[in-house]
């Protein structure tokens, strides 16, 4: 898995899971609980990861939304 996006926007990871979601792309969000642990103060940022064979079709569908400045360096 490759980890494509990561924050503590709330509202960010809902879109990034709905244009995912629409492009039918199977994703997971690690760690988007943590803020209640940690008191919500934004430390932990939630991480999005998609299988290493869909991350240059998330990445282009994440890119054609508007959120290429979001994205995370490709690994390698």
């Amino acid at each position: 898995m490759q980890e494509i996006l990561r924050s503590n926007d709330p509202v960010l990871l809902s879109f990034v899971r709905a244009t995912l979601g629409d492009a039918d792309i199977e994703h997971l969000v690690l760690d988007g609980n943590m803020s209640v642990l940690e008191g919500s103060l934004g430390i932990l940022a939630a991480r999005v990861m998609v299988h290493d064979a869909d991350a240059a079709r998330a990445r282009r569908a994440l890119a054609d939304s508007g959120l290429a400045n979001e994205l995370r360096p490709e690994p390698g």
